[in-house]
């Protein structure tokens, strides 16, 4: 067996299989994450017959690496018991990357609502606007603006660039400010009104 698996005829296969194993026990013990992200529209026909936004991108390319290694190792076997001999990789590997492609996307449609979808974290920056955003670094003015930090809807935080929307106004360090648009590499902010209200736990 290990033989038939050692064989330079086979080595291509036997090396996908090990991949998608190694992959696993990666994933299994924690060191890498799951959720892959890849912004694109699932929309196209090509893309969902082979299985893309059905399940997470990694799970893709086991499923690909599994159904490449295993059926170059059985066409190979079929090859050995019936022609006497194995095929040259150069033929053998093409054909089998071919008939991977829709073997994969049979099985992602198959488990595609076992496994958990990839859910992105990434948002656009306009997506920022009408949320809060405290200024962390310098004195913000018209024309002068300080470093902020604002936590987007799924928590996670962004430093961008504010300057009041109001002539006449300034934001110092630690005030809260709301965004109210975006103007080039900068976000315009309007006060809350709260800043200098004292905090009840005073």
């Amino acid at each position: 067996m290990f033989e038939f698996l050692g064989a330079s005829q086979n080595v291509l296969f036997s090396a996908a299989i090990v991949l998608m194993l190694l992959i696993g026990i990666v994933q299994a013990i924690g060191f890498a994450p799951v959720d892959t992200g890849f912004d694109a529209d699932f929309d196209s026909d090509l893309l969902g017959w082979l299985g893309v936004g059905r399940v997470p991108l990694l799970v893709l390319l086991v499923l690909y690496l599994a159904s490449f290694g295993l059926i170059g190792l059985i066409g190979q076997q079929l090859s050995h018991d019936l022609l006497g001999g194995l095929q040259p990789l150069w033929i053998a590997a093409p054909i089998a990357a071919v008939a991977a492609l829709p073997a994969t996307g049979l099985v992602a449609r198959m488990v595609g609502g076992l496994v958990p979808q990839d859910h992105t974290t990434a948002i656009a920056i306009e997506d920022l606007v009408g949320r809060p955003a405290t200024i962390q670094i310098g004195r913000a003015m018209p024309g002068s603006p300080a470093r902020a930090r604002v936590v987007d809807r799924f928590g996670q935080a962004h430093h961008v660039m504010v300057e009041p929307d109001n002539s006449g106004q300034a934001f110092v360090e630690g005030e809260t400010v709301l965004l109210v648009r975006r103007e080039g590499d900068s976000f315009r902010a309007i006060a809350r009104g709260d800043h200098l209200l004292p905090g009840l736990d005073r």
